[in-house]
This record gives C-alpha cells, structure tokens and sequence, in this order.
C-alpha cells in the first residue's frame, strides 16, 4: 500500500514539475533561512549556560543616574572593592577582575640571551583564586585555592602555556618567569585548561589581583569615579536576594559618598546578562541582541509561512486537475484516511526533499553572511542532536501547515460530483477567495519588508553622513606603547612623552601628512571616561557625571573643533582648567554658554576654571544625546597620536603617507607593531548592529520577494492554462497582444496593490517604533513609501508578463483545435 503511495507521489511530482520545483524551490529558501538562524540564536543564547548555579552570580554595575542623563558602566568605583569583601554579607565569594589592555609579555627561557617578546597580548586580566570558583576550569597544575594567594602570580591557560614554553608537560611551566610591560614580573603558579564552553569570560592568563599597585584602594574622593577597567563579579549566597545584596552596595556607597545627586547608582547583572546588554562592556567580544535574534526568528517563521503559501496555493489550484483521480478512489474503496496519507505523504516527501536541498545550501549562507554570523558556527553544527531535533521538527509542522489546508479539501470531493464534471461552484469560489487572500498575505509581507528595509538603510546612511560636529575623513590615530608606569611614575612618564614628541616631529616632517599631534582619545569612540564634578552657583551645588578627554590646542586645531567663547586648552602637565561643550553651559544653567567662561568646576577637592565653551559635537552614537563633556590637558598621560592626511588626489596618495608614518614609528618604537585606525571607520562601528539588520532585511525582502513571485507565478501559468482557449477565441476575434495581458493580469495587479495599502501602515508603525531608539533620526518621507510601491508593482507585472506575454503570443489556432 506505502509503495503504491509513493508511486501515485512521484507520478504527481514528474507530471506537474513545473509547479513541483516551484513548492520545492520555496520550501528550501525557506528552511535554509530557518536552519542558519536556528544555529543563530542557539549559538547566542548558549552563552554562560556551563554553571547550575549561575543564576546565582551576578556582576556589580553602575547605574548612575543625574537630573539631566544616565550613564551605565560595568565598573565600579576602585575603593567599593575591598570594601565589598569587608562590610557585605550574603555573598558566598566575591570575584575582583581589572582588565588589562593589550600588554607586552617577555619571556626569558633559561640558556638564550635573546627573550622571546610578544608585543601586543590580549585576554588578560587581574583576579584572585575566586575566578576560578566562578568558572569551572580544569586545572592541570598548581592549586586552584592558593595559585593567586601571593602577588606577582600568574595562572595560564594551556594554549596560552604552549605559546610561551616549549614543553609538551605544562607542569614544568610552573616557576618560570613572565614580564609584563618590561615592569610586572610575574611566577606561573597553575596551568588550567582552556574553557571550552560560550563564554564572554574566557581569558587566558590571570594575573594576582594583589600584584596591582591599588589592590587595596581606599581613597575616600575616588569613591564618584568609576572605570570599566575595575569590574567586580559576587556569587550569592543560595539564600540572599539580588535586591539585599544591592542594597548594601548602595548603603556602603552612601556612606563613603554621603551628597550626590547619585540615585540607584548600582545594580545586579545576570551573568546570563552579560552576553546581551550592550549597556554594559562585554570585554570587548561580540555582543548578541535580543531584539535582533527574535526578529531573525520571527523573519524564518515568515519565510517558512510563505512557502507554505505557495504550496497551498498551488495545490488548490490544480484540485481541478485531481478532482477525477480522487472519485475513482473514493468509488473504488479509498476512505478518506487513506486520502489524506496520500496527500500529507505527498507534502512530507515535496518537504523533506526541500529539506535536505536547504542541508546543502547551509555552508553557501554561512560563507556569505561570514561578516555579521559568529566564526563559531559551522556546518558541522548540522550535527548536533538539538539541530537534528529541530530539523524533524521542522519538517513535520511544514507538513502538517502546508499539508492540512489541500489534504482536507482534495479528500472531501463528492465521487458522483466530480465524475459527472460538475464542481460545485460555491466551493470553487471560496478556494479562490482562500488563495487570493493568501496571495495578498504574501505580498503584505514582502512590502512590509521592502518599507522596512528602505526605512533602515535610510538612518543607517543618515547616520553615516551626519555632520558630528568636527573633522572625521583622512583621520588616523595611532597608540602608542603605555603602561601603568607611566600613570604612577611622573619621570618615566616624561620619559614617555618625550619619546612620543620625537615621533611627532618626524611625522610633522612627512610631506603626506597634513597635521599630527599628541592626544588622548579621539572626538568620538566607543569607550568613554567620566567623572563626577560640582558646580556651585550661589544657591546650590550642581553635580553630575561628566564625559572627559584629554586634549590641547593642537588637538581642536587637527579635528577643525568650533569654539563659541573663551580659548582653547594651553599644553599642561597637570590639570589646570577645563573646556567644556555646550550641554554642559546650558546643565550648568547659563541660557548664554559664553557666561560659563571664568567659572570654577569642582573636581577633587580642587576649583578647576573654564576657560572655553565649545560647540556640541557627537561624542557617541546617535542612539544617545549629547551630554556634558569636558576637554582638560594632561599632556604626560596623553598616549595617542592623532594623524591629518591632506585630501585624497590618487590611490596611492594615503597609502605611501602612512607607509611612511610606519616606517618613523618603528624607528622610534623598534619591535612595537604599528596599528592605525581610520576615525570615520571607528564611527562606523557604532552602528554595525544597523548595518548587520540592514543587510539582514535586505536578504529576507529578495526572499521574500522571490518566493512571492514564484508563487505569482505558478498561479498565472495555472491561470493562462485553464483560460487557454478563451485567449484564442478573443484573439480571431482581434484582441490585441496588449488587451489579452491586461486582461489576464489585472486580478493579480490588483491583489498587489491591495497588499500595498495594508503594508503601508503596518510598516509606518514599525519603522516609527524602531526610530524612536536614536535620539537622533531621519524621518519617514511620503516618497519611501511611494518607491517601495513601485518596486514590488513593477516586479510583479515583470513576473506576470513572463507568462501572459507567452500565452498570449501563442498561436489561437492550436488552442482551438484540440478538443
């Protein structure tokens, strides 16, 4: 019985191939779509699941919220750490971790006068033995309770252990010596396997919390400061509460900071958070969205409906062709049962055909979004027992969807009906409502699509061409090489800078290079400094986290900065006053910036004045406004050189100037690597998560746009086949090429625009609300809407005229003559 199934199956396949590869083609567009973004978001929502007990460890973060802003940071101020560890109860252990930046790392290996250096190390971060209670690793050396204990520890990972010694036991590396910015000498106490499973916190040497110079920091006026670099991670106890422990942190702030316009300035972040909150620093990884992965599924769940659609569309149409097949069944025995596992075998086979069709496209998806999917996923995934799980679950509930729909219908045909050819034509018109209905669905979405589409790579082009408020072409900026010596040792970082200044002179003296100078960050990126200061203005005190960088005049000069009153910043060793921007005047309370001039900032018990105001300029991504920000000079900290190319004339022009620049900075810094970033690239990061959705929307509208159209198309090759010898009778009667498309197209032109008007304020709704997460946006103009029209329409007459020009062309006398 199965095998006569299969037969009647195949048979079906092979005499309707045309509408066979149509449903096949959109099941597998379909289904591959899902499958990638199934690895997606399982990937992503993998991270942090290694603990059974992690719901109960948490990371300290920084809420800090101000009458006029709030800003988040995942640090805490430096002095709340050892006193945490003090005066907290509740907390089964507490986790200090202060990152380190890319450090140099020496290695002397016994009997070779030249160390091994490696120049630029990642991964690197100072805790104590409790890190290793928070993650799971395996230790293959040392003790996992004391190897942290001293100062001047270290614990590698076993890759990071083969990278720096050659011996194939990693318990001979205990003992040996590792120098750190030619400054912390460290013993490796412990080797530990590396961690295997998705994490953001998977770093490979840790360096003893107690080596830092200010493990034990208590200085009562650094408590309004707050870095992410310091971090600070609790694992509870199974009986104390996030909001308990919370409201200790916040009462033993309190009584270190006792008048702050501060509210709520910590809370609890999930581990599992970590991973997704991209209020909070993730250790500079990859971060998901939560937002992004539920659309990604909510974009397969609509492609999957489309070719669904498509079958059940093209299934009904051709019940006519079926109708006699299933009569002589039905007079020959066939119960419905039997009818309707034929026809759901029937779509289980066209599905599980699609299937294993989309299995082969998977690899040529993930190559082709490699830029935005994580490296991490791979065909192998396809493997995996949840993947295969999801693979059968798959093709069953699209079995069942596309399946339930054209079973139902071919099997409840009445024998006697159908064999004396009279369909009942009120059935009829109801499946032809049923799929022009479903067509018109098919369309809202691919307009919708195209609308949103439109509507995000508008803001993103916005967003990219804005005017920020100063130069941002032909920029570079250049670190150069830093270590905490230079922060706590005043002659070492004179040292420094003399050194940078050298540099300097040789880049001014490169005739390619229009300006350079020495400074800190520039005008715009991702990480941020803040600071708490106060302003009293004769009635009350004024304070509030303020943004700051370090600049001086040169710097304003390079980045062509306006200036509304007052004066630039003057080269200081030490800070002696501030330049601030515009947000803050008016935060202050001066309706006229230029007032600010001359006023007095306090900051660290010391009155800092003001002498220039400057224009408000985009310091961050315009998902946030502009806030207070104040440029001082501290030119023996200031690390960065900030390099002006002159205007772009030929290719070649840009690129001999910084080969030029990197040949000077390795003369100066011999065995330092030269890295350079182009500002306005930097810039553009900001906005990759928009980019990504942009490039994401614009996939899921051509497939959605191709599945649409297949389906368009099925329907009018069935149309122009059942309307065959009416377009030969109205052609010997002189209807003409043009009157014949019309009137075969007009009915599909129609459920195109009908499926316009409904998209159009579904996607005005959905653009308004992702818009409304920029501070600054574009609008929605009248003219998106009208050329997102015309390109759905237009695409749809081309794909109707594919066959209505053909059945139209067509000889009348062939059609007449076959009875």
């Amino acid at each position: 019985m199965y095998k006569n199934y299969l037969l009647i199956a195949f048979r079906t396949f092979w005499r309707n191939k045309i509408f066979s590869f149509i449903n096949i083609a959109g099941l597998a567009i379909g289904i591959s779509a899902a499958l990638v973004i199934f690895l997606i978001v399982k990937y992503d929502f993998g991270f942090d699941k290694f603990e059974k007990k992690g719901e109960r460890i948490y990371r300290v973060v920084s809420d800090m919220k101000f009458p006029d802003s709030d800003f988040k940071n995942a640090g805490v101020p430096l002095p709340l750490i050892p006193a945490a560890q003090k005066d907290i109860t509740g907390v089964e252990i507490f986790v200090p971790v202060t990152v380190a930046n890319r450090m140099k790392v020496t290695i002397a290996v016994a009997g070779i006068q030249s160390p091994d250096i490696y120049k630029s190390q990642t991964r690197i971060i100072y805790s104590n033995n409790n890190y290793f209670k928070l993650l799971p690793y395996q230790w293959l050396a040392g003790s996992p309770t004391n190897s942290l204990r001293e100062p001047h520890s270290v614990v590698l990972t076993e890759s990071r252990a083969k990278t720096y010694f050659p011996y194939d036991d990693v318990s001979k590396d205990l003992g040996k010596i590792i120098t750190y910015n030619d400054s912390i000498s460290t013993t490796v106490t412990g080797i530990v396997k590396d961690f295997t499973e998705s994490t953001d916190l998977g770093f490979n040497e840790f360096i003893s919390y107690n080596t830092l110079p200010n493990a034990q920091f208590t200085d009562e006026q650094q408590w309004g400061s707050v870095s992410s670099t310091d971090q600070l991670f609790i694992k509870l106890n199974p009986d104390a509460t996030p909001s308990y422990i919370t409201k200790q942190v916040q009462q033993l702030f309190n009584k270190h900071q006792k008048e702050s316009y501060l509210a709520n300035i910590f809370s609890l972040q999930p581990l599992s958070d970590i991973h997704f909150n991209e209020d909070y620093s993730n250790f500079d990884q990859r971060q998901a969205h939560k937002p992004t992965l539920y659309g990604l599924l909510i974009v397969a769940a609509i492609l999957l409906l489309l070719a669904s659609i498509n079958f059940i569309n093209l299934t009904t149409a051709q019940s006519v062709k079926r109708a006699r097949e299933i009569g002589i069944r039905k007079t020959m025995g066939s119960s419905k049962k039997q009818l309707l596992i034929q026809f759901f075998g029937e779509t289980f086979l066209l599905t599980l055909t699609a299937t294993l069709l989309s299995v082969c496209m998977v690899p040529w998806i993930i190559k082709l979004f490699a830029d935005f999917i994580p490296p991490e996923i791979n065909f192998s995934m396809l493997y995996n027992s949840d993947v295969l799980f999801f693979m059968i679950l798959l093709i069953t509930s699209v079995t069942l969807f596309a399946g339930f729909y054209p079973a139902i219908i071919l099997s409840k045909y009445n024998p006697v009906i159908v064999l004396k050819n009279h369909l009942i034509t009120a059935s009829t018109n109801r499946r032809t409502w049923t799929r022009k209905s479903l067509t018109v669905t098919q369309f809202v979405f691919a307009q919708t699509f195209i609308i949103g589409t439109m509507i995000v790579s508008s803001q993103v082009n916005y967003m990219l061409n804005k005017d920020l408020g100063f130069k941002k072409d032909g920029i570079i900026a250049v670190s150069t090489p830093f270590s905490f010596d230079d922060f706590y040792s005043r002659e070492k970082a004179a040292t420094s800078t003399h050194t940078r200044e050298v540099l300097l002179h040789r880049l001014q003296s490169i005739p390619g290079i229009a300006k350079a100078c020495i400074g800190g960050a520039s005008p715009a990126q991702s990480g941020s400094s803040f600071k708490t200061m106060k302003f009293n203005n004769g009635k009350k005190e004024i304070e509030t986290t303020v943004e700051i960088k370090n600049a001086d005049a040169d710097y304003f000069e390079l980045y062509k900065m306006k200036l509304i009153a007052g004066r630039f910043l003057r080269r200081s060793d030490s800070l002696t006053e501030y330049v601030i921007n515009e947000s803050y005047a008016r935060f202050l309370g001066f309706k006229n910036p230029a007032d600010a001039v001359g006023k007095f900032i306090t900051h660290d018990n010391g009155n800092i004045p003001i002498v220039g105001v400057l224009h408000d300029f985009y310091s961050q991504s315009l998902h946030n406004s502009i806030k207070p920000l104040a440029f001082y000079c501290q030119y023996l900290l200031a690390s960065e050189l900030h390099i002006a190319l002159p205007p772009q004339t030929t290719k070649g022009d840009w690129k001999a100037s910084i080969a030029a620049a990197e040949k000077a900075y390795k003369e100066i810094y011999p065995g330092e690597t030269f890295k350079y970033e182009f500002l306005d690239n930097n810039i553009a990061k900001f906005y990759e998560a928009e980019q990504h959705i942009s490039t994401l929307l614009s996939w899921a509208t051509g497939l959605a746009i191709v599945i649409s159209c297949m389906g368009l198309l099925g329907l009018v090759i069935y149309t122009t086949n059942q309307r065959t010898k009416e377009i030969g009778v109205r052609k010997v009667l002189g209807a003409s090429l043009l009157q014949i498309v019309n009137l075969v197209s007009k009915d599909f032109l129609k459920l195109v625009l009908i499926a316009f008007v409904i998209a159009m304020p579904v996607a005005w709704w959905a653009g308004y609300k992702w818009l409304g997460n920029f501070a600054y946006h574009t609008s929605i103009s009248a003219w998106l809407f009208i050329a997102a029209g015309a390109v759905l329409f237009l695409t749809a007459v081309i794909t109707i005229s594919i066959q209505t020009i053909k059945a139209a062309s067509a000889n009348p006398v062939k059609s007449l003559r076959t009875e």
